[in-house]
């Protein structure tokens, strides 16, 4: 039977309606407050916040009659201006909220960080807002899960009971919800009033978590569109170089402390592109981090041109990541998911007026052959097609500092060196200053100008390219350069180093080497890298030494041959000393001739070290 007063129905929904909308603002801007906040303070305000879910309701509305209740500090002056919050329609808003906040809160917290923080650096890097990333990046990602917060909260404030009977009381027409219509009607012995609102109570709430298991649809976007095949670019320069280009030197000196890892870094470098060559962990894509304005150094400075990024002493200077002239290009490529290609190339021009959106997205597009590929999402591109994408979305707001972390790391092989030569002409007049950071030898050397190697947060050597790997200067350097040679020296003149060969044990033979380099005091390895060794029969070089093979590993189209400087002695283990690659028709020969073999090693291309 029907109740002749159904005024709990439209109370409750003009409550819960209004409950669910002040929840869901101050819920998503707690969360959005929340997110990147650490500490001690992080955790005692998530507990004040989250402390109405697991109180019982009763203790919640007794804790509001003591904030609201007329003897209070607040409810005295609300009466003082003609507005009284207990027993009233508004008391049972506010208990509603405050139960039903915490539900919408953590649920809203859940889904923000579960989206992946590099899409939020890389939009900082396009020059976008706090605001603007969250309404179009964190919002858009985290759909779902707000919208299953806000079902939730929607559901707790309509069943909403012990808080708001302390604070709002039980008036029929005024105060009365649902949840108080069936306990009146329960005291009262009417059953069948109770059981209709029971009824209609169960029938909300069923509707409530239908939804909630089966939102309203968001964008779908198809995965299973078949991938068109990477094209090749245009193999000619994307930018028209200048007459006399003229690169902004970038000089940084800058300390990052975490705890078991420092990194340092002292350098200046803006002619060409430069490559930061290191092994994983070593801190090169911290310092793009650093550079880029994402990441903040402990101290230091960081000056592009004439512009002050970063000062730590004796003022503290620090321009946003969004206040950069940086185009950055993350290893993972970090393309937004829920934005087209086009979408996410003009999303750094929103400044812009919408034609010069327009026509700068399509010339990057045409530039980087992705014109046809303008309306698909990155899910529907292959790799290569999202670098692309990538670097076109670096370079759309024209920066002036070009930061790529391992654009190629997705690559396979062989799509790997096409990309790599493809993005190398690309950039031949691009006027800005590059930073590289890759941690393949060989790709460095073939795309790199400059060189700064990276060894454990330091920089261990910097320079040419190519004078890098000739002369790495370092133990690290040489290794990180490819260098599988390298014993133990001493220097025994300007130009002549003393080596230790190990024999057994701590016993030893020394070795004495011509080096063209000039030998430091200080040297303590001699490096030589493995495809400089020369190995021929030791008939036709007297002077040079003798060596034996001790086992070979081969390659596809190469042997590396391991070798020892000692003979070998019955029932001895040999030790390895060096590694020489060599073509295979040339170990074919090779294998042919007798042991020993003669080993000639380069005055030219001897490398003192030192560590």
């Amino acid at each position: 039977m029907i109740p002749q007063d159904l005024s709990p129905l439209f109370l409750s929904v003009a409550t819960v309606i209004t409950a669910t909308a002040i929840t869901f603002v101050l819920g998503l801007l707690s969360a959005a407050f929340m997110l990147r906040r650490r500490g001690v303070l992080h955790s005692l305000m998530d507990g004040v916040l989250t402390l109405p879910l697991v109180l019982p309701p009763t203790v919640v509305g007794f804790l509001l009659l003591l904030i609201f209740g007329r003897q209070s500090p607040i409810g005295h002056a609300l009466e003082s201006v003609g507005v009284l919050i207990v027993f009233s329609w508004p008391a049972t808003v506010i208990a509603a909220v405050v139960i039903a906040f915490p539900l919408m809160y953590r649920t809203s917290l859940g889904a923000l960080q579960q989206v992946n923080p590099v899409y939020v650096d890389a939009a900082r890097t396009l020059g976008a807002s706090e605001p603007r990333i969250f309404l179009t990046i964190l919002f858009p990602l985290a759909r779902p899960g707000i919208l299953a917060g806000t079902i939730l909260a929607f559901a707790r404030a309509l069943g909403e009971f012990g808080a708001t009977l302390m604070l709002a009381g039980n008036i029929p027409g005024r105060t009365q919800t649902i949840p108080l219509a069936i306990y009146s009607a329960a005291s009262e012995s009417d059953m069948q009033t109770a059981a209709f609102w029971v009824a209609l109570i169960m029938v909300l709430s069923f509707g409530i978590l239908f939804l909630l298991n089966h939102p309203f649809p968001a964008k779908q976007i198809a995965t299973a569109t078949p991938l068109q095949e990477d094209r090749a670019w245009p193999m000619e320069p994307s930018f028209v170089p200048a007459a006399n280009p003229k690169r902004t030197i970038l000089a940084a000196n800058i300390e990052k402390r975490f705890k078991g890892f420092d990194l340092k870094a002292d350098f200046e470098t803006g002619q060409g592109i430069t490559g930061i060559l290191g092994a994983s962990g070593s801190g090169k894509s911290l310092l793009l981090r650093i550079l880029a304005g994402i990441e903040e150094p402990t101290s230091g400075t960081i000056q592009f041109g004439d512009q002050l990024y970063q000062v730590s002493k004796p003022l503290r200077i620090k321009v946003a990541a969004r206040k950069r002239s940086v185009g950055f290009v993350f290893q993972d490529y970090a393309l937004f998911p829920h934005l087209s290609v086009a979408c996410n190339i003009g999303y750094a021009l929103h400044r812009l007026p919408d034609r010069e959106q327009k026509a700068r997205t399509a010339e990057l597009l045409a530039a980087l052959c992705l014109t046809e590929l303008a309306e698909r999402y990155p899910l529907q591109l292959s790799g290569g097609q999202r670098q692309r994408v990538a670097l076109a979305r670096a370079l759309a707001h024209k920066p002036e500092l070009l930061l790529l972390d391992e654009p190629f790391a997705a690559l396979d092989p062989h799509l790997r060196r096409r990309m790599e030569e493809q993005l190398r002409i690309s950039l031949a007049g691009y006027p800005g200053t590059v930073l590289f950071v890759t941690h393949d030898m060989e790709e460095a050397f073939r795309f790199c100008d400059q060189l700064l190697i990276f060894d454990k947060g330091r920089i261990v050597a910097s320079g040419a390219t190519r004078r890098v790997f000739s002369q790495p200067g370092t133990r690290a350097a040489a290794q990180l350069t490819g260098c599988k040679n390298i014993l133990p020296a001493t220097g025994f003149s300007d130009h002549q180093l003393q080596i230790q060969i190990p024999i057994q044990g701590d016993d030893s033979r020394r070795l004495l080497l011509n080096c063209e380099e000039f030998v430091p005091e200080a040297v303590q390895w001699m490096g030589i890298r493995s495809h400089h060794l020369e190995l021929s029969a030791i008939s036709d070089t007297p002077d040079a030494i003798p060596c034996w093979p001790v086992t070979l590993n081969e390659a596809p189209h190469e042997v590396t041959v391991y070798l020892s400087l000692i003979p070998p002695e019955e029932g001895c283990r040999q030790t390895i000393h060096l590694q020489a690659d060599i073509s295979k028709a040339g170990w074919k020969k090779l294998s042919a001739l007798p042991a020993p073999l003669a080993l000639r090693i380069p005055a030219s291309l001897l490398m003192p070290l030192v560590d």
